[in-house]
């Protein structure tokens, strides 16, 4: 694909994430088998869900921009993902392990909140508000997902790591 402007280079981003997206729907499910801490769990769930409502939204967000949501693979996110893997496959302590976890899963959140932010701010700067509305709606989530990691961390699962 030529990028020869905004909405190519938007269109390309897009395919990224949608890429990015789905690798995260196969990667949630290990990742709460590997983690001890109910809490824990439940956000990993929840994050899961919330990430096929965030394909379903992609997916409009293409077809409201003329365009197959196909194409790009997300090497940043496979990357991230890998580490992530080799993360799980350490020999920790089940605190250790769900620390990492959660280390692993806002390196994911970090790269989506940079992603959806930078999408937006093409969809608007090319004037296309109902994109950039739908794609805030994501960018939002992840920001709170974010946030609930955080919150998970400082509660609970490091105070049980640092024992």
């Amino acid at each position: 694909m030529k990028l020869s402007n905004l909405n190519d280079l938007l269109v390309h981003e897009l395919k990224d994430i949608y890429n990015a997206e789905q690798q995260i729907t196969k990667a949630l499910p290990k990742m709460m088998k590997a983690c001890s801490s109910d809490k824990l769990k439940q956000a990993f769930e929840m994050h899961l869900n919330e990430t096929k409502d965030q394909i379903q939204r992609l997916e409009q967000v293409f077809e409201m921009i003329g365009e197959k949501p196909s194409g790009e693979k997300c090497k940043a996110m496979e990357g991230i993902i890998r580490e992530c893997d080799e993360m799980m496959s350490e020999k920790a302590d089940s605190s250790v392990m769900d620390a990492a976890l959660i280390a692993c899963a806002q390196r994911v959140e970090h790269y989506e909140i940079a992603a959806y932010g930078t999408v937006c701010t093409y969809a608007k700067q090319l004037k296309l508000n109902d994109v950039a509305d739908q794609l805030g709606i994501t960018l939002e989530e992840e920001k709170n997902t974010d946030q609930k990691l955080t919150a998970i961390a400082e509660e609970a699962v490091n105070i049980k790591a640092e024992k």
